[in-house]
């Protein structure tokens, strides 16, 4: 799986790949990451990337040229690159959409500033356009990284124990049932009694009803696909 990051800013996301799980994946060859900065790609002899909106407005927006060609640069290369859009203005993006996109081979994540992009980009080149959340943040690298990182752990072998996928948040519309581990008692506070029996039948029923329980409570919309599914 590779995967290229449109930014004005790489260095805000590179750090993330330095460490932990996704470094692995990228040494192991599992994902690669790219980057393509527009500014490299502006013919504007003040090397400007951004424009005030035509019919007014606050703020900037990113103009069509520099991010155009960014990307007719990366389709050139490969015709397959799937390109996706981060902005608020946009469905939110879901577990089953990462378990989905992970199937792909290139997936090119677009990172909007200032108040935006010029929408015929968008219209041009994007094959899906996604949210994470009903907020507005200052630039979509943070939203290009969520999505990565959410992908990258259904690609296989990057969790290396692919068996934890099938037991966390989201699958089957509901939440993680709690998790525990030693020591027993802390603070006075105990494990749940039947989690040290051993019984892994009863341990597997009663966390789907805890995951139920927590469900209800956090997110009743999850609550009622996941009473869907059971029946």
């Amino acid at each position: 799986m590779h995967f290229t990051f449109v930014t004005l800013f790489p260095q805000i996301i590179q750090g993330y790949f330095s460490d932990s799980i996704l470094k692995r994946a990228i040494d192991e060859d599992k994902i690669s990451i790219e980057y393509q900065n527009p500014r490299d790609y502006t013919t504007d002899k003040h090397n400007r990337v951004d424009a005030p909106m035509i019919g007014g407005g606050a703020g900037m927006l990113m103009t069509p040229q520099p991010l155009i060609d960014t990307l007719k640069s990366i389709k050139d290369k490969n015709p397959q690159a799937y390109i996706v859009f981060m902005t608020p203005v946009a469905k939110r993006f879901v577990q089953n959409d990462a378990k989905r996109l992970a199937k792909k081979e290139h997936i090119v994540l677009v990172s909007g500033r200032y108040e935006g992009i010029d929408e015929r980009v968008i219209e041009l080149y994007a094959n899906e356009v996604f949210s994470i959340g009903d907020y507005i943040l200052t630039g979509g690298e943070l939203a290009s990284m969520v999505v990565c990182d959410a992908i990258s752990r259904n690609v296989e072998g990057v969790l290396g124990n692919n068996a934890s996928l099938e037991v966390e948040s989201y699958e089957d519309a509901l939440l993680e049932a709690p998790s525990f581990t030693k020591p027993n008692i802390y603070e006075d506070k105990e494990v749940i009694s039947e989690y040290l029996k051993g019984n892994h039948s009863k341990i597997t029923d009663l966390k789907r009803g805890l995951a139920l329980c927590k469900t209800k409570f956090f997110r009743p919309d999850l609550y009622k696909k996941g009473i869907a599914y059971e029946k």
